[in-house]
This record gives structure tokens, sequence and C-alpha cells, in this order.
């Protein structure tokens, strides 16, 4: 397990080959990056944390995600700071024996991240500032992860 909130970029092909170049004991490993993507006038996206409360976070949801679904391993990368289109925001992966495991979890992990996880993101345009909202399809695709006990 590893997971690391850092403002510096990372090296993608370098953090899937340490990941999975580490496994022998799982038959898949899944990945997904999120970019900055710029919709039309974004110069830059500023993404801001609270050290300490989001590490702990993201290693509680990292945590589910092994229990649910007995991964081999899960690596978690997040930037935080100034990002300007096409930098890569964050990083998730995970390994487990089979590939429908490793990617349902890499897949909750992405959607915690995108709906929960305590970062707080605005962007700035030639049309000034402003926070990034949540949206409804976030939550919603968070919500098919929901426990019984959850929904109750």
């Amino acid at each position: 397990m590893a997971i690391r909130v850092q403002q510096q970029p990372f090296d993608l092909g370098a953090e899937v080959s340490r990941f999975a170049g580490a496994r022998h004991d799982a038959g898949a490993v899944v990945t997904f990056t999120g970019l900055v993507r710029d919709d039309g006038g974004l110069d830059r996206m500023q993404i801001e944390h609270y050290p300490g409360m989001t590490e702990r976070a993201l290693q509680q949801i990292e945590g589910e995600a092994r229990a649910r679904w007995q991964l081999r391993d899960a690596l978690i990368i997040h930037r935080f700071g100034d990002l300007r289109p096409g930098e890569a925001i964050m990083m998730v992966a995970t390994a487990a024996a089979h590939r429908a495991a490793a990617f349902e979890a890499a897949e909750f992990l992405m959607d915690y991240l995108k709906s929960r996880a305590p970062f707080w993101k605005k962007e700035f345009g030639a049309d000034g500032a402003a926070w990034v909202a949540s949206k409804d399809a976030d939550e919603q695709a968070l919500g098919r992860w929901a426990s019984p006990e959850d929904q109750n």
C-alpha cells in the first residue's frame, strides 16, 4: 500500500513499472490517471488540501477497497498546487488475483477521489476564478458502492 499526496509531478511509466514489477502474486494490475481537462479557456487549476487529514482519509478508503476486493496492493497518488491543462492530477493502481477485482477496486477508489476525498479545486481562466462544484453524476457514481447499511 502506498498513498502519496504531493506537489511535484510523477512519472506515470515509472510508477506503473515499479508497482506492477513488485507483484508476483497478482494476476491483474489496473491503473488510471486523471488529467487536468481544458473545456475551453482554462489557464490552471489550483488544488488545496489539509496535510494529515487528507492522507488519513485516503488510507481509510484504501483500506476499505482492500477489504472489499482482497487486493494484493494499491497505490494512490494525488497532486496539489497549481496544475496546467494536460498535467496528471492523480493516479490509482490496484493489484488483485483476478481482473474483475482489480477493475472494481480501481473504479471505487476513483469515484471516492472524485467525490469525497478532501481536496478543493479552483479553476482560473480568462473569465476569472471559480471553485469547482461537485457534480450529481459524480455523486451517483459513488452511490453504486454504498453498502446496505449506508442506504438506511
